[in-house]
This record gives C-alpha cells, structure tokens and sequence, in this order.
C-alpha cells in the first residue's frame, strides 16, 4: 500500500509539472506583430543564398499566352532562354532567333554589363519596398497556415499576419507610394524569420510622382511566393494585375503570372558564356522531348 501510495503521489506530481509547462507555453508572450515583420524583414535584408546560384524553369502567362524560359544564375548575371510558347517547344526559326538573342550578351560586353546594371536596379528597387514594410504597414494577428509545395518549408507552420496601411508613414520616394494604398496578408516563418507569402491589393487609386506621371487604379492587386530550397529561399510564384494611367494619358495595364519550378544548383563560379551553353543543352533536350 505504501508503494502504491508513492507511486500515485509520483504520477501526480508529474502530471502537475507537465500541466504547468504546457500552461507556460500557451501564455509564453508572442512577439508583438510589428517587431515580428521587423525581425524578418531585417533577415531578409540580410539574408544572400550562401554562395549558391541555380538553375531553374519559369512559365510567364498574360493575356497573350504563356512563354516558359530556363534561367542560369552567374555572377555575371541572369542568363535566360525562351524554350516554349504556349507549352509548345520552339521551332528552327525561333530557336536560331533566341540563341542569336542571348549570344549578343557574349559578343558585347557592354550588353551584358547593362543587363547586369537593369538586374541590380530592379533588386534595389524590390529591396526598397521591402525594407519599408515594417513602417509602411500596421499588422495584426490572423491565424496560421502550413507550408506546402511552393510555398515555405512544406509542413512547418507559417504566421498570417493582416496588414493595413500606417497613417503615420511618408514615403521617401515615390517608388514605396504605392504601399500607402495597399491592404493584405503577410505569411512569415517565425522559426527563420523568413517571408512565404506577401499578397496585397489596392483598396484605393493610388498616385505616383504626385500625381504628375500617373496613377494605378483601385483594385490592383500582386502576390509574391517564396519557398525553401535546400535551405535557400527562392520566389516560387509571382503575380502581377494593375491597371492605370502613365503622364495622364498614355494607359498601364499589366497582367501577368509567373510560376518558378525545377531548382537545381549549378557552380558558384560558372560564367555567362559557360550558362548560355548550359541551357542550349537543355533546351535541345526539351526539343527532343
């Protein structure tokens, strides 16, 4: 009886101190959601894909239809090749066309120096608007979801976060003016502080350049989608639908979606010329297929 007796005190006292730490964990205070964003947009900032470069398939549909190209990542810049249209592979024409297209940046290499200049320009550009995400926006708790395919690391567990312009926020330039009319959802990986998903949609005409070159219309909307490749992140999906107006007159319409797939990494130290020859390999074998 004296046994049963210690044995029930010790079952007690256990079940106690695993009802107290489990209690502990449920009211562990979270971070408040604006120092979340922070924290995450301050790894994004700083986060490079160690030294990897890959490559990879992206589909581009519009209106028009769809182009599927292979991208080679170099330190020299992004080589790209158009392999289909409308999912059909290139013919003879098409494809002397694209390699006379792409062999230029070869030829000339202050070709290729502007088109790395354009590359640097659009990410500082996308860098901007990311940086000014945790000023631009107030944030408010909405739930989680669970990565999957394309999306995060599939099967962790993602942090929805609802945001709404801040009334406090003045944009530097009128490349982040566009944030001041934008309302929608954050998706981050609080374990890596990472971005999965920004989806945001105008809610409100928004002016750029005061008003003077232009404006986009109420009911624009974008999505960008990264996932975890071996522990890099890359886009995996991007969408673009906006419609406006340039210097008043000239009318802006956009629509586009472009999906990334097939990561595969290639030598940290492969060059443009030696990119370009890699993907007419692949896309013969495309041909082929």
């Amino acid at each position: 009886m004296l046994n049963f007796a210690i044995f029930a005190r010790s079952v007690v006292a256990t079940l106690s101190l695993t009802v107290m730490a489990l209690a502990q964990q449920q009211n562990a205070p979270r971070l408040a959601p604006q120092e979340l964003v922070r924290r995450t947009i301050d790894n994004e900032a700083h986060s490079t894909s160690g030294g990897n470069r890959f490559m990879y398939r992206g589909t581009k549909t519009t209106p028009k239809g769809s182009t599927t190209k292979l991208y080679v990542e170099t330190k020299e810049g992004t080589a790209g090749m158009v392999i289909a249209y409308d999912g059909h592979p290139l013919n003879p024409d098409q494809r002397r066309a694209e390699q006379e297209r792409i062999q230029r940046f070869i030829d000339n290499p202050e070709e290729l120096r502007k088109k790395r200049k354009q590359e640097q320009d659009d990410a500082e550009r996308t860098m901007r608007i990311v940086r000014a995400l945790p000023s631009a926006f107030l944030y408010e708790y909405d739930g989680e979801e669970k990565g999957v395919p394309g999306l995060g690391r599939t099967g962790d567990p993602l942090v929805r976060l609802r945001f709404r312009p801040n009334p406090q926020y003045e944009p530097p330039t009128r490349v982040e003016q566009v944030l001041t009319g934008m309302e929608g959802i954050l998706l981050i990986d609080a374990t890596r502080y990472r971005i999965a998903r920004i989806d945001g949609t105008l809610f409100r005409e928004v002016g750029f350049g005061w008003g003077i070159l232009g404006h986009l219309d109420k009911g624009g909307h974008f999505l960008v989608q990264q996932e975890d490749i071996a522990d890099t992140w890359e886009v995996s999906k991007m969408s673009l639908n906006f419609t406006g107006k340039i210097l008043l007159f000239k009318g802006l319409s956009i629509s586009s979606t472009e999906v990334f797939t097939d990561y595969e990494r290639v030598p940290a130290d492969l060059s443009f010329a030696q990119a370009v020859e890699l993907l007419k390999k692949q896309e013969a074998v495309v041909a082929e297929r």
